[in-house]
């Protein structure tokens, strides 16, 4: 997909468990509208999306009467595979993101590659077993099915902190900032795939 031909895209997700759509658009100016039964999912999809710049808009209903585990992955893998469709063939992205996040007591190190490869690395120890009425292990739950779908080499390490809440929004915040790096787009290789296989794409 070259520069100019609008980097947007719609996805739906229907399961037995759950019912996600997710409209996105990469060169967007961080405007969101996210609606997933979660409270604090919500909170940080907001970040997301304004720290970005990419327009999110996320409706989600699920079976939260068992716990809030399929509805948050489903999510993560709707948002994952509309971020890959936007990006089309990857032309002319710089590819490569990385962001510090501080978040008061806490900082965070992202780094990613969009290539089309996907792999998570999660180093960030949450002590709490819930964060609010979220359990915190869904927290890594999230950021596998974002990678996965999304076609990005993550890495996520939480340098140091205390508070919880602190920790996780530096995470996404830090996504966010590495994010809008990665696929913005170079000036000096605008027509070329970033990749000396020619290609990016799995396999």
């Amino acid at each position: 997909m070259k520069q100019g031909s609008g980097r947007k895209a719609q996805i739906q997700r229907a399961t037995n468990e759950t019912s996600v759509a997710v409209s996105l658009d990469l060169d967007g100016v961080g405007n969101y509208q996210i609606s997933t039964g979660i409270g604090f999912l919500d909170h940080m999809l907001e970040q997301l999306s304004r720290h970005s710049l990419i327009d999110l808009q996320v409706e989600a209903q699920g079976d939260l009467h068992i716990d809030y585990h399929h509805t948050n992955e489903d999510v993560a893998l709707s948002i994952g595979s509309a971020v890959s469709e936007a990006l089309g063939d990857r032309v002319g992205i710089n590819r490569y993101g990385a962001a510090l996040a501080p978040m008061d007591e806490a900082l965070t190190r992202v780094t990613l590659d969009a290539s089309n490869r996907p792999y998570l690395v999660w180093r960030v120890d949450l002590a709490p077993p819930k964060l609010g009425e979220m359990d915190t292990e869904l927290f890594k739950e999230w950021f596998q099915a974002f990678a996965q779908t999304a076609g990005v080499t993550l890495h996520v390490e939480n340098l140091y902190g205390e508070n919880s809440h602190h920790i996780v929004e530096s995470c996404f915040k830090g996504l966010a900032r590495a994010l809008r790096q990665a696929v913005e787009f170079d000036s000096r290789r605008k027509d070329i795939i970033p990749s000396t296989k020619g290609v990016l794409r799995r396999g």
